[in-house]
């Protein structure tokens, strides 16, 4: 019997994970590879739990799911909303604290997908304008756990936060005070089946990035 109930439990955390990330318009490949689930089971959640009832305002994206990092740096405003769910990724635990090769392979999982999810609801909130669709925070989560091709950077003068590319030396300035943005230092990359943790409530959040 414990072996079924634990059974059940997993697949409902499954389940429920998919329909959150419906809600938020996720692309099927996207339910899929965080949850496990076939893209049939997907079709179905929508049509029983969705459609009927908020199927109106929510859509469903076909095509590829958003690839180029330089979404995020397109204007000052979207520099800044990255910014700032760069933050709320941390704090909420989504980003690894090393770096994790093959980021989008090992990444998702539906307790990571929780948090995901729990992080761009905060993000919707305490944004003025959000800018930012749920398919570019998991691909800006995921770049960022990678790092191969965008990297968090640090101001030492207010503690704010900003992208560089790891691959050139060109110096970022701060969009809040100026000053050069600095690396954040980077633990040796982690084994993808280290465990995932909840966060620390009373552990010091990353510093919050300025919303436009």
């Amino acid at each position: 019997m414990r072996v079924t109930d634990d059974r059940y439990s997993r697949d409902r955390l499954r389940y429920d994970l998919a329909v959150r990330l419906i809600r938020h318009e996720a692309r099927t490949q996207t339910i899929r590879q965080w949850t496990g689930l076939t893209d049939d089971r997907i079709r179905k959640l929508y049509r029983s739990y969705v459609r009927c009832t908020d199927g109106a305002r929510v859509r469903r994206h076909r095509g590829k799911s958003p690839r180029q990092v330089g979404f995020f740096v397109r204007s000052r405003q979207l520099q800044h909303d990255s910014a700032g769910l760069a933050s709320v990724l941390s704090m909420f635990g989504v980003l690894p604290k090393a770096r994790l090769p093959d980021a989008g392979r090992h990444l998702p999982s539906v307790a990571r997908g929780e948090l995901l999810c729990d992080a761009f609801e905060t993000y919707l909130r305490i944004a003025h304008e959000p800018r930012i669709t749920f398919e570019h925070a998991v691909f800006l989560a995921t770049a960022l756990a990678g790092g191969g091709e965008i990297r968090l950077l640090k101001c030492r003068h207010c503690n704010g936060l900003g992208f560089g590319d790891p691959l050139t030396l060109r110096t970022v300035a701060c969009l809040s005070c100026g000053e050069p943005l600095r690396p954040q230092p980077q633990p040796q990359p982690q084994p993808p089946s280290q465990s995932l943790r909840r966060p620390n409530a009373h552990a010091a959040p990353a510093p919050m990035a300025p919303m436009a």
